[in-house]
């Protein structure tokens, strides 16, 4: 972890610099491997006002990982604990943010005593980092409306 820092939910005054981290991110690792239909899709999943809803509805929970100021890293989760975004920032990758992320998440989680796991579709880029924080593959690589990934689950 890193100094300074602190994970909150999201406030949704900062949603537009928290998915403008995600696009950024998206943009660099996993956009050059999807066809324009996938990275149009996930543009549009991350649409501000969807997201908004969302939140707003409580249909997505979402943490941020924040260094001073500023948000490093983002955490989205669905209903009943789905991770639809993990996103942290290039200049901070393997230093235990998407760690930290997910601990928090999962501690959240387990207090409701409702799940009891946590699944993920991952990219391929992010596969071995999912393997690393505990997830287990539970089918190939697929690919829908241009965005692919692979599924995958942790007990929580």
């Amino acid at each position: 972890m890193q100094p300074h820092y602190r994970i909150e939910k999201i406030d949704i005054d900062h949603l537009e610099e928290a998915l403008s981290l995600v696009w950024n991110v998206f943009q660099i690792y996993e956009a050059p491997d999807y066809s324009e239909q996938g990275v149009l899709e996930f543009k549009s999943f991350i649409e501000i006002d969807s997201i908004k809803q969302k939140l707003l509805q409580q249909e997505l929970r979402m943490w941020v990982y924040r260094i001073g100021a500023r948000i490093v890293g983002v955490l989205a989760v669905r209903s009943p604990c789905h991770i639809s975004l993990l996103f942290v920032d290039e200049e901070y990758h393997r230093k235990g943010i998407a760690r930290s992320l997910i601990d928090v998440m999962t501690g959240y989680y387990r207090s409701l005593s409702v799940n009891r796991e946590i699944t993920v579709n991952s990219s391929p880029y992010a596969q071995e980092a999912y393997h690393r924080l505990g997830f287990t593959d539970t089918d190939h690589e697929q690919v829908i409306n241009g965005i692919h990934f692979i599924p995958m689950r942790r007990p929580l």
